[in-house]
C-alpha cells in the first residue's frame, strides 16, 4: 500500500468531517485525559499523520526522554505499516524521522521564549515546523500572556500547536480548571475517555461550533489510532 492511504487510521480523518476541516494552521488545540489514558500516544498519532502528509514536526517534551518519545513514534508507525501493508517501510520511516525533531526540557522549565528559540534553530536548519507538539507543558502554570504568545507563534509559523491537559476525572464533563482561563484562546479541545476495550475521543470545543455532541470516535487503546474496520 502507498503512504497516501496510511493516514486512514488517524482519528483526525473522521473528526475533520465535523471539526471544520480540523484544527487548522495558526491555532491551538488541546487534548484532555486522565492519567495514563494516552495523551502522548494521541499527540504522536497527530504528529505521524502530519509527517505522512509531508509536513514537519517539532515535538517538545517536558515529561519524557528522547528515547521514550522516539519509541512512541515507532510504535504508531509500525502499527500503521503492518495494518496497511505499507511498501518501502524503511525508506518512509527514515524520511519521517528526518522531518521530525525532538527536544526535551526538564519539568517546569519550558517557556514560550525557549520555544521560540527552539523554533528559530529549526527554521535556520531548514526545518520550519508545520506542527508543534507540546507534551508535559502544564497549562495551569502558564499566564494568559504565555498562552497568547503560543497562539501568536502558531500564527507566525502558519502552524498548528497541540498541547495536553490532565483531568482528575475519567470523563471530562467540564474543562480542567487549568485551561478554563484560556478557553477563548484555544480553537479545538478534545477529550480521551476509557471505554469498553477502546478509548473514546470526543470534542468539547470545535472553533465556534455550538454543537459538538456528535463529534466522537473510538480508538485502539494501545496506539490511539482508529479501531480497525
Amino acid at each position: 500500500m502507498k503512504r497516501r492511504f496510511l493516514n486512514a487510521r488517524s482519528p483526525l480523518r473522521l473528526l475533520e468531517k465535523g471539526l471544520h476541516g480540523g484544527l487548522g494552521a495558526g491555532n491551538l488545540g488541546v487534548v484532555i485525559a486522565g492519567h495514563g489514558v494516552g495523551k502522548t500516544s494521541f499527540l504522536v498519532g497527530v504528529a505521524v499523520d502530519e509527517l505522512l502528509r509531508e509536513g514537519r514536526v517539532l515535538h517538545v517534551s517536558c515529561s519524557h526522554p528522547v528515547t521514550h518519545v522516539r519509541a512512541h513514534y515507532d510504535t504508531v508507525f509500525d502499527e500503521l505499516a503492518q495494518s496497511r501493508h505499507l511498501e518501502n517501510v524503511g525508506v518512509i520511516h527514515g524520511e519521517l524521522a528526518r522531518h521530525r525533531s525532538i527536544r526535551v526540557y526538564p519539568p517546569n522549565t519550558l517557556t514560550p521564549g525557549k520555544l521560540r528559540d527552539a523554533v528559530k534553530l529549526e527554521r535556520e536548519a531548514g526545518n520550519a515546523p508545520s506542527l508543534i507538539v507540546l507534551e508535559g507543558l502544564d497549562l495551569a502554570q502558564q499566564t494568559r500572556a504565555d498562552v497568547e504568545d503560543l497562539r501568536s507563534l502558531a500564527h507566525e509559523l502558519t502552524a498548528e500547536i497541540w498541547l495536553e491537559s490532565t483531568s482528575d476525572h475519567e470523563r471530562s464533563v467540564t474543562l480542567p480548571s487549568g485551561i478554563q482561563p484560556f478557553e477563548d484562546l484555544i480553537s479545538v479541545i478534545l477529550a480521551l475517555e476509557p471505554g469498553q476495550d477502546v478509548v473514546n475521543l470526543r470534542a468539547l470545543k470545535d472553533h465556534a461550533n455550538p454543537d459538538v455532541s456528535e463529534l466522537r470516535v473510538s480508538l485502539d487503546p494501545r496506539t490511539l489510532l482508529l479501531v480497525r474496520s
